[in-house]
């Protein structure tokens, strides 16, 4: 009997590929202008849409949304495929994804630099760009959940839940921190005023950290980090108990974000709380992450792809018990409005988000590409210790800006005047935004380094004469429900 053959649909994710090794340069990029700005005030030439308070936004929506968005998409339907043993559903709509995320990053890119902002962190852009992000949204979920329906392995892997749940909650997040009334097509105000916008926007604000920056890479990290050790998962029932702590957590720890303000100090109170009990389930998927190493350690030796997953997993440990840390009230109060918040939050998203995705990113080309392995081993190396000295120069430096102005601002004199003025603690910690701003300039060139090496890497893609990856047949009925979690995680 003659049994058709179902092939995977590789053709989105390596879309997906490379639009995320574009946005990476483009983001990084203006990231590293707008640096410069802060050392060198005058490179915004008096030009508005090139002053720092116009590209810092385009920075965080085109290195979070753009370049992490378009990897967590693009891996999210790798995975879903090979751990369910089928083919991607609704091929057009899925195709449809694609160029919508690529509109609604454009758009917003776009528009930012001319002034069109809600002047909300991380949601910045107006409301005709949200409907288009949410119409994709919804289009990118139902892709999805359509996929595990017709899954042929009976238990839903865990990396399959961290993504479920990062489209529910970022989905849910969008829409209630973005209703506005329109009042022009380039303009409209939240429905919500005073404290109560605040809290909402930074319900929205932590919860994009924990579900967009978060629960989607630990999904890429479940899944990569067993396949790159070459081993099963160090314990798959403690990632499920992480899961359902991490997502029951992180929801109320947003009002962290405003302490000493005129939220109710209860709720500050429940932000601190809940940000000292999130440690545990964060050190719990990092520890599981590294433990699934042992045994293979050597491997760092030799493989740039596990150097970059277990680097990501430590800076994931020390960034999670650095925000902990921060929410408490006493430390915050001296830490807040300085760059030791910045450093925190570019340990977490260059450290942890930017190196696991690099690492996934080179595990997964291969095979949605054709090829054995990348193109040059070496340059994946040389991107390794780019990336690795620019991160370390850029969070030392902000740490120790954030503590010197910290310090400085809180110094007084007998009489209770202050000793310095603000201009000196800012003429203090301008060579540390020098260094911060070279940092920059070595994760970009990183960025390049891998646009290269992709851009080698799909030789034969580019041609047109790579063969699809065929679905595996087997694993039905019982044979799924008995298949190992490490056959799960290997399948590729």
């Amino acid at each position: 009997m003659m049994t058709s053959v179902e092939y995977y649909n590789d053709r989105v994710v390596r879309l997906f590929l490379l639009a995320a090794a574009v946005w990476g340069i483009v983001g990084m990029l203006v990231g590293m202008y707008a640096a410069a700005e802060l050392a060198w005030p005058a490179l915004n030439f008096e030009i508005p849409w090139l002053t720092f308070s116009r590209l810092r936004p385009d920075h965080t929506f085109g290195v979070i949304f753009a370049f992490g968005g378009s990897a967590l998409i693009g891996t999210c339907y790798y995975i879903v495929q090979r751990t369910g043993h089928c083919r991607l559903a609704w091929d057009g709509v899925a195709e449809f994804t694609f160029w919508g995320w690529q509109a609604v990053c454009v758009l917003a890119m776009l528009t930012m630099p001319l002034g069109m902002t809600q002047g909300k962190e991380y949601a910045e852009p107006e409301w005709f760009v949200d409907i288009l992000l949410t119409i994709v949204w919804v289009a990118f979920g139902a892709v999805f959940f359509a996929t595990l329906a017709r899954r042929r392995i009976a238990h839903i892997y865990v990396a399959n839940w961290y993504y479920g749940a990062f489209i529910i909650a970022v989905g849910l997040l969008h829409v209630v921190n973005n209703l506005a009334l329109p009042v022009s097509w380039s303009k409209s105000y939240p429905i919500y005023a005073g404290v109560a916008d605040a809290m909402v926007q930074w319900w929205y604000g932590h919860n994009a950290v924990a579900f967009f920056l978060t629960a989607g890479f630990l999904g890429m990290m479940y899944y990569f980090v067993p396949r790159q050790a070459r081993q099963p998962l160090w314990s798959y029932r403690f990632s499920i108990v992480n899961f359902w702590a991490l997502i029951s957590i992180y929801m109320w720890a947003g009002s962290h974000h405003l302490m000493y303000t005129a939220l109710p100090d209860w709720v500050q109170s429940v932000g601190m709380a809940f940000s000292l009990v999130l440690l545990m389930p964060s050190w719990g998927s990092a520890a599981n992450g590294l433990l699934t190493f042992n045994g293979s350690w050597h491997r760092l030796k030799t493989d740039p792809i596990a150097k970059f997953m277990v680097l990501s997993l430590i800076f994931y440990a020390a960034s999670t018990f650095e925000g902990t840390s921060l929410a408490v009230k006493t430390l915050n109060s001296f830490s807040h409005y300085t760059d030791w918040t910045v450093a925190h939050v570019h340990s977490g998203s260059l450290g942890w988000v930017a190196m696991i995705t690099i690492g996934s990113l080179y595990a997964m080309a291969p095979r949605v590409l054709g090829r054995s392995a990348m193109h040059s081993h070496a340059a994946m190396e040389l991107h390794f210790w780019l990336h690795t000295v620019g991160v370390l120069l850029y969070v030392i430096a902000m740490w120790s800006s954030g503590v010197t102005a910290g310090l400085m601002w809180r110094a007084t004199e007998a009489d209770g005047s202050l000793t310095y003025a603000f201009i000196d603690s800012l003429l203090a910690i301008k060579p540390y935004y020098v260094v911060r701003w070279f940092g920059g300039v070595l994760i970009w060139l990183g960025m390049w380094v891998m646009a290269w090496n992709l851009w080698h890497t799909a030789a034969a893609a580019r041609r047109g004469d790579i063969q699809p990856n065929a679905v595996p047949l087997e694993g039905h009925g019982a044979a799924a429900a008995s298949m190992s979690l490490a056959t799960a995680t290997a399948v590729a």
